[in-house]
């Protein structure tokens, strides 16, 4: 392993409803970075973890925001789940410089092509938050289950699901020129991720068995082909 590769800082940023403690630390995926003599840069998304939680959808208009103030000087790896890995593709997408290289794990055919469906499906997440929804509604169920997890703030949850949307354009997906890994289950709601990787230009797909969205961050699978594709497997 050469010595850029050890110096090279590792940022991770979490999805909707979790935080850096929750996705990454208590997974064991920041020891196993550490095994690797690599280090971690923590992100929590504003109105996540330890970041503020405003209750205005406008505060969430950009969400790169905490991420571009925690990058270090020099080109990072980085590792995205779900929220986080969109996020982080918008971010590279204007300071590719930034990057050596990226995981981005959970979305695929989601940030491709905005849809109709996707205000009515946050608008039954919503009333799943709130006790409203349908109970039959299995996948806004478990929505709502995150974002009652201790230390969420369900109001706050809501204004990031209602955020401005982002538009991108086939430019922002051309502009992330560095290495970048795809991972997504095959029972995953955001794929398939086929049209994702070939809109960027220096992208592979990585396919996760019998792998649901919310699996994910945990599978071996994922943890497995992240920290290969970094540099950063222990073995």
């Amino acid at each position: 392993m050469t010595g850029d590769l050890l110096n090279r800082p590792v940022v991770l940023v979490h999805g909707w409803g979790g935080s850096f403690e929750t996705t990454w630390k208590q997974s064991g995926f920041t020891d196993l970075l550490a095994d690797a003599g690599r280090t971690v840069i923590p992100v929590d998304l504003l109105g996540h973890g330890t970041a503020p939680k405003p209750t205005d959808p406008a505060d969430y208009h950009d969400l790169t925001l905490r991420i571009l103030t925690a990058l270090p000087d020099q080109p990072c790896d980085a590792v995205g789940f779900s929220l986080g890995a969109a996020t982080l593709m918008d971010l590279a997408s204007r300071h590719p410089e930034r990057f050596s290289s990226l995981v981005l794990a959970g979305i695929g055919q989601n940030v491709v092509a905005a849809d109709a469906d996707d205000v009515d499906a946050t608008e039954r997440i919503v009333s799943a938050i709130r006790g409203t929804g349908d109970p039959a509604d299995t996948g806004a169920s478990i929505f709502a289950h995150y974002a009652r997890q201790h230390g969420n703030d369900p109001e706050a949850l809501i204004a990031v699901l209602r955020r401005p949307r982002v538009l991108r354009r086939p430019s922002d997906f051309a502009a992330v020129t560095c290495r970048t890994l795809v991972i997504l289950g095959d029972r995953d709601f955001a794929g398939p991720g086929d049209e994702l990787v070939s809109k960027l230009p220096n992208a592979s797909l990585h396919v996760l068995r019998n792998t649901d969205h919310f699996a994910t961050p945990e599978s071996f699978g994922f943890i497995d082909a992240a920290l290969r594709f970094i540099g950063a497997d222990p073995t």
